[in-house]
């Protein structure tokens, strides 16, 4: 590789590096904080908060990683114009198209990093998030053991605990089953614990009573207890995991195109052959962002008032290939043979570099002399 080559490269990647890290921890920030919220107002760990986030950090970098690449190339290409490093490397007799040339090299590195998120960390980490979700909503400890707060696990049920210490004891636990419409019964205990068999879920209460009210002869019997064992497994029905997103599955198995993942799936061999070929599509338009970016600043060439318009004009061009993806994708959805319509954003991404490599490195007219004023003397 040039000397020049290496040095553009590394201007590209160090900016790379930077612009992903600020829009990673931006995106990644908001999607945390509700995330939270979720997930701590249904009685979760802040490790189970961790875990989900870490699981969601794969998507979020693939979603910012070509948008990176771009605004780098855009930088990165607009501070060399402007401090005329550019202009030496044109009079040395460097053409648009050899300037580009480590654009094309950084484009291949984003390319190949996207291949890896889009193939293989995204996929089975969306298939780890589901399975976590899909735990945590069976989970019938989660969803009662939240103090302060009345909690209603199943129709006619009511959980109220006043305090979960850190031993795991509870404290002030009330307990109301108006299941049936003949009586209506209301438990009451100082303590508690929470004992797992192999039925389900049990919750031992200490020191407390039991009321049940009859509203048919409207009389109220009361029970203290020592101790008293209330199922509460019971009240949660464990239902099975259906149907998987098909953005679940690994890209060996979409092209296999099995058909015990099209029903468990309950999708169309055309939309495993538009989510595979989609995954290949998405690394090849960050590459041809990277490219604009660099190929749209040379088009500008020196100036002492900066480079605005032209930066303009790439945030432009980028947003139409962004229209051309969501064009070939929804071509590619609606119409069964036409899964290769995801790659038109490549194509519109490759034909405007081509253009814009063109106009730059097109000869320019040298504006003629004006002839001499009439009587002037030699």
């Amino acid at each position: 590789m040039a000397r020049f080559d290496r040095y553009m490269l590394s201007q590209l990647m160090a900016l790379f590096g930077f612009f992903a890290l600020i829009l990673v921890s931006i995106y990644w920030i908001n999607q945390a904080v509700a995330l939270f919220e979720q997930l701590i107002s249904d009685g979760q760990s802040a490790m189970v908060f961790v875990r989900f986030s870490a699981l969601t950090l794969p998507n979020v970098i693939r979603l910012v990683l070509p948008v990176a690449a771009f605004v780098a190339a855009v930088y990165v290409t607009n501070r060399l114009s402007a401090e005329s490093e550019l202009t030496v490397m044109q009079a040395t007799g460097f053409s648009p198209w050899r300037m580009a040339r480590p654009a094309v090299y950084f484009g291949a590195i984003v390319a190949a990093l996207l291949l890896v998120l889009t193939h293989v960390l995204v996929p089975a980490t969306r298939g780890e998030l589901a399975t976590q979700r899909f735990q945590i909503a069976n989970d019938a400890t989660a969803k009662l053991l939240v103090e302060g707060s009345f909690q209603h696990p199943a129709k006619g049920i009511t959980i109220y605990i006043r305090e979960v210490a850190t031993d795991g004891q509870l404290h002030d636990v009330y307990i109301s089953d108006a299941r049936d419409p003949a009586s209506r019964t209301s438990y009451f205990g100082k303590r508690a614990l929470l004992a797992r068999d192999d039925t389900g879920p049990k919750l031992i209460m200490f020191e407390g009573m039991a009321q049940t009210y009859s509203p048919d002869n409207r009389r109220l019997a009361v029970t203290h207890f020592t101790d008293f064992t209330y199922d509460i497994g019971a009240l949660i029905t464990q239902t099975e995991r259906g149907t998987i997103d098909i953005r679940e599955l690994s890209t060996m198995r979409l092209v296999a195109e099995d058909p015990a993942d099209l029903a468990l799936t309950e999708s169309t061999v055309h939309e495993f052959r538009v989510e595979a070929q989609s995954r290949i599509a998405q690394p090849l338009t960050a590459a041809a962002l990277a490219v604009l970016g660099v190929a749209t600043m040379l088009t500008a060439g020196f100036s002492r008032f900066g480079n605005a318009r032209t930066i303009g004009l790439s945030v432009l061009l980028a947003i139409l290939v962004q229209l051309a993806a969501n064009v070939g994708t929804q071509l590619a959805d609606k119409e069964d043979g036409l899964a290769a319509a995801v790659y038109l954003p490549v194509l519109v991404g490759a034909v405007i570099d081509c253009l814009l490599l063109w106009w730059a490195g097109r000869p320019r007219r040298v504006p003629a002399m004006a002839a001499p004023a009439q009587g002037a003397t030699a």
